[in-house]
């Protein structure tokens, strides 16, 4: 019972996290509404295991849910689920993009280094930026933003259970594989619509 005590606010995130990633494989646009509240809680809870940017992201993540809603909500019902087609990205938007992932990552791990008494600035950093760049590409409905959450899943799950978030560390694996099953199927809504 302590134990559980202990990590609600991890297996409350946890929960809503897997809701948040089922109806993102859905291409539903009430992920955006798990998702804020989500986000909520997950600020207290990576402040509280000193995750500075990953707490600091929650507050852009706010940002992004409301536009990312807007954005679902102006592109009714065409193919891609409710919040209209799933297109790839441009290469020249890809580029850009993967520039300002590089530059974010520096600079977040300078401020970790420097500001805070962070032990994990690389990885912390590193999942950081790349889902600041991942929540715009969702919010844009491009294919290949599951790349990117594959790949913030992965470092995400083991720095998670090296900081004893042992709930969210195990959803973070299991949004690998829902990952995974989401790219392919927003690749076949693609290809219907």
């Amino acid at each position: 019972m302590d134990f559980l005590i202990q990590h609600w606010l991890d297996i409350t995130t946890t929960v809503l996290g897997l809701a948040y990633i089922l109806l993102e494989y859905k291409a539903s646009i009430w992920m955006w509404a798990v998702g804020a509240v989500m986000q909520l809680l997950g600020i207290v809870l990576y402040y509280q295991k000193g995750l500075y940017a990953d707490c600091g992201m929650e507050f852009y993540y706010l940002a992004m849910t409301a536009y990312g809603f807007w954005k679902w909500k102006a592109r009714p019902l065409g193919g891609g689920g409710e919040g209209g087609h799933i297109t790839h990205i441009p290469p020249r938007t890809a580029l850009c993009w993967g520039s300002i992932f590089l530059v974010l990552w520096l600079a977040i791990w300078w401020l970790l280094t420097t500001c805070t008494d962070s032990t994990v600035p690389v990885a912390d950093a590193f999942t950081t930026a790349l889902s600041l760049v991942g929540i715009w590409a969702l919010a844009h409905k491009y294919l290949e933003q599951w790349f990117v959450w594959i790949a913030v899943d992965v470092v995400t799950c083991a720095l998670y259970f090296h900081k004893d978030i042992p709930f969210k560390a195990s959803l973070y694996g299991l949004y690998v594989i829902i990952a995974i099953c989401g790219y392919t199927k927003w690749r076949r809504l693609m290809k219907q619509a």
